[in-house]
């Protein structure tokens, strides 16, 4: 049976709007919209790179959250593996959110 070919660009958004799935769990927001997302890299064998942050680098997520994040990547149709870069460079901070996270946390 062949496989069905999915473009990168398909393949980047079906792995962004599963990240829209995956909330801080001390903040009510989903990461990609919080702004812990910086990069989505579809690789020429179908991997995701996903290079990431925490709000802090003392995160009480630190533990979990990227694990969730590369197995719900893995999960995508069409993504052959998922490789997680957590980075602190550059900082976290509140302008890196969403007008719609912005609007939800009360900083609009």
């Amino acid at each position: 049976m062949s496989e069905e070919v999915i473009n990168d660009t398909d393949l980047k958004s079906a792995v962004i709007e599963v990240l829209k799935t995956i909330f801080d769990p001390e903040i009510p927001v989903n990461i990609y919209d919080l702004g812990l997302i910086y990069e989505v890299n579809v690789m020429p064998d179908k991997a995701v790179e996903i290079v990431m942050t925490l709000t802090s680098p003392s995160c009480p997520a630190a533990g979990t959250l990227p694990g969730e994040v590369e197995q719900k990547a893995k999960g995508v149709a069409g993504v052959k593996d998922a490789v997680i870069e957590l980075v602190f460079d550059p900082s976290w901070n509140q302008e890196m959110m969403s007008e719609e996270a912005k609007l939800e946390l009360g900083f609009l």
